[in-house]
């Protein structure tokens, strides 16, 4: 057992290996504002992370692993101190979030369509069936104008 008010703490290598964020993110969200400043070992001067860092750390990751913004993230992680008053504006951020992975489902879809239909393209190129071969790049470039409109988003 821990005696008490000892609490665990984590140089920033071992922050790294247990929330999965390379040292050089952790650093950067702290320079940048996206976790509040981390405290520094008193003879060292390095980084000191607590077990709520690291909970707060994995929030974090998990925000990033959904692809949100860095300013967004920055956004949720200060709301979160707010509680239920901040709960209107992290609803509205998490929803913008869920549409932009259902707008990049989408869009991975439609490229993995495109694909398959070039693959079939080049088959029918190379069985000689010429008839196939032309109604499949015409259906690849309507396809394509689809592509170039997912990308615009």
């Amino acid at each position: 057992m821990s005696a008490p008010g000892i609490r665990k703490t984590y140089r920033i290598r071992e922050a790294a290996a247990l929330t999965g964020l390379p040292a050089s993110t952790l650093r950067y969200y702290e320079s940048i504002g996206v976790i509040t400043p981390i405290s520094r070992g008193a003879s060292s001067n390095h980084r000191v992370y607590t077990t709520e860092d690291l909970d707060l750390l994995t929030w974090v990751s998990c925000l990033s692993a959904t692809g949100m913004s860095v300013s967004d993230m920055r956004r949720y992680i200060g709301n979160g101190a707010l509680g239920a008053d901040a709960a209107p504006e992290q609803i509205d951020l998490l929803m913008a979030q869920q549409e932009q992975l259902t707008l990049e489902a989408k869009s991975i879809v439609l490229r993995r369509r495109y694909v398959a239909l070039k693959i079939d393209y080049w088959r029918a190129v190379q069985a000689g069936d010429d008839s196939r071969a032309d109604r499949l790049s015409n259906d690849a470039r309507s396809m394509a104008d689809d592509l170039k409109k997912t990308k615009k988003r």
